[in-house]
């Protein structure tokens, strides 16, 4: 159940338009509106999750934790990130940089990348 307003929830729902880069049964993929990269794009779960640290042992979790991430590195190969190198990015909470409640992957690439981030 996906909770009201949820901005991912809704763009999943095709409420609000969205630039889709990948799709399949248990991801979607798509620019981020406000790209912090060259080339940056999100990968969200279908099912409504808060964040990485909602997710439990159970298989369904585990399954699709590893859709993520997998999805993660599709998107890179198929925006051509995949020669040079790119960032798969997770933040948790108001500290870790969460600004949108919904459990994404930032995939970011186009430029060098600085360490430490943040």
């Amino acid at each position: 159940m996906r909770p009201m307003g949820c901005l991912f929830c809704k763009i999943v729902a095709r409420e609000i338009p969205s630039q889709i880069v990948f799709e399949n049964d248990h991801v979607l993929s798509f620019k981020d509106i406000n790209p912090q990269a060259p080339t940056h794009a999100l990968v969200i779960p279908k099912r409504h999750l808060t964040g990485i640290f909602d997710a439990t042992d159970a298989d369904a979790d585990r399954q699709m934790l590893g859709e993520l991430l997998t999805a993660g590195r599709q998107v890179a190969a198929q925006l051509g990130l995949d020669a040079k190198g790119y960032r798969l990015v997770i933040n948790q909470g108001q500290d870790g940089g969460q600004s949108v409640h919904h459990l994404h992957l930032h995939v970011m690439g186009g430029r060098p990348m600085g360490w430490p981030p943040g």
